[in-house]
């Protein structure tokens, strides 16, 4: 049982308009109201209440801070516990100094994630649905932000659950057949056992077809810009940005290393990386931004090669094409508003013609082809429906991979006829990797490592 109660600011340090400093444990009403002056006690007040009034130093009867507080009662809030969340005028000293009055009472510093832990803890939430606040947090487009909403609300805790379920009717039949074997077929409960394990499997193998894209969208394509110097890759990112993030001139060699900014294009995050232009230089720190182009260009997710359409192709060009052959890439032809003279066909010898994407960075044309050229690479065209659930977290996706080859070993033993009590095996630890999903069978190291990624007051 959790005993203590716990403190932290829960909106971002610096300048603005309120901050946020929430308490929750089984004191929490009761050690706020030591330091806070309202025209009704707080530890009379009824939940879910909002209370003008002011932060005071119980030793010097001081007023500190002008405040709204909220009261929320248990169990009707988020860790279940009784919540207080005080708002007071944004700014640092504001808050470390009602901060420092809190830490005073019973009340220690959350550590990050505490409160989520707690809701899960405490049944609120189960694992799934608390690693979908952290990646709503992070949402960088409104697709993932929808993604990790429909986690929030248990849409794939939901499913698992279902199939955990599946799992335990099957074990449940099989333990029938070992306790009472004359009352039971062991060829049936084959059967049986490879009905049921066809049908998880199946339904894992749709949660596995969102993994992709439920990847992308909660982690963004890591997107190398890369080419010669002087062909428009910085204000492509600065385009795309819609901000003067690099520094653009004719200047061959302005960029001396990588850049980094987060775009979203048709609702897909994009990692954008603004590489030195690639070609053999004598200047030194230039070299060295060479050579992170070079990391960055292997490491990326997808490529996309800037040329100048106004020039033929240049042999660092060639070699550049050369490596992208196999890559996920797109080759963009700036500077398309002037003459053209660079030879297409020497392009599709090393690229689909549909991810030659002709554009003006200057003007701001061709935006749209991109947008479709980066659909069609990752998405065959467009995103799945709204309505699937998608799985994007890492952890869940190898969760998903090994319960399915475990039913895949069960299948495999149940037509060779092997004895179901071993069969069994391979179905219970399906079982147990899918509860480790929401966290019905996590151990507790597992749980800490995850809630340990959380910001602080959340």
């Amino acid at each position: 049982m959790i005993s203590d109660t716990i403190a932290a600011i829960s909106t971002a340090v610096g300048e603005a308009g309120i901050a946020v400093i929430r308490v929750s444990g089984p004191d929490a009403i009761k050690e706020v109201g030591k330091i806070v002056k309202s025209k009704t006690p707080l530890e009379q007040a009824e939940s879910h209440t909002v209370h003008y009034g002011h932060i005071i130093n119980p030793q010097t009867q001081e007023k500190v801070e002008e405040v709204l507080v909220t009261v929320m009662r248990a169990p009707r809030s988020f860790t279940t516990e009784d919540v207080v969340e005080i708002s007071s005028h944004g700014g640092v000293i504001s808050v470390k100094r009602i901060m420092d009055l809190l830490l005073m009472l019973d009340i220690r510093v959350a550590e990050p994630g505490e409160f989520t832990k707690r809701a899960f803890l405490n049944g609120r939430i189960d694992l799934s649905q608390a690693e979908g606040v952290m990646d709503l947090i992070r949402s960088k487009s409104d697709r993932a932000f929808s993604v990790a909403l429909k986690q929030v609300g248990g849409a794939l805790s939901a499913k698992i659950r279902d199939l955990r379920y599946t799992l335990v009717e099957t074990m449940a039949h099989i333990e029938v057949n070992i306790d009472y074997p004359e009352h039971d077929v062991e060829s049936l409960t084959s059967e049986f056992i490879k009905e049921k394990s066809s049908h998880v499997m199946n339904e894992i193998d749709k949660l596995l077809k969102t993994a992709e894209q439920g990847k992308i969208l909660r982690e963004g394509i890591t997107t190398a810009i890369v080419g010669r110097p002087n062909v428009g890759k910085s204000s492509l990112l600065n385009t795309l940005a819609q901000d003067n993030r690099a520094i653009v001139t004719d200047i061959p060699g302005t960029t001396r290393d990588v850049i980094e900014e987060f775009v979203t294009i048709n609702n897909i995050p994009l990692k954008l990386l603004d590489t030195a232009g690639i070609r053999e230089t004598m200047d030194v720190v230039e070299k060295i931004g060479v050579e992170r182009s070079r990391t960055a260009f292997t490491e990326a997710d997808l490529i996309l090669m800037v040329v100048n359409a106004g020039e033929p192709l240049h042999e660092d060009e060639l070699e550049l094409l050369e490596q992208i052959k196999g890559r996920q890439a797109i080759v963009i032809l700036n500077k398309m508003d002037l003459p053209t003279k660079i030879d297409r066909d020497i392009l599709e010898r090393y690229i689909d013609p549909e991810l030659i994407v002709p554009m003006s960075v200057k003007a701001e044309e061709g935006i749209d082809l991109l947008e479709e050229a980066i659909s069609k690479l990752f998405f065959s065209g467009q995103l799945e429906s709204a309505d699937l659930t998608y799985v994007s977290n890492v952890r869940h996706i190898s969760l998903l991979k090994k319960a399915k080859q475990s039913l895949q070993d069960a299948y495999d033993a149940a037509e060779q006829f092997i004895p179901i009590d071993m069969i069994q095996i391979d179905v219970r630890l399906a079982w147990e990797q899918l509860g480790e999903i929401v966290g019905d069978t996590a151990h507790d190291a597992l749980i800490d490592q995850i809630f340990s990624q959380f910001c602080l007051g959340k």
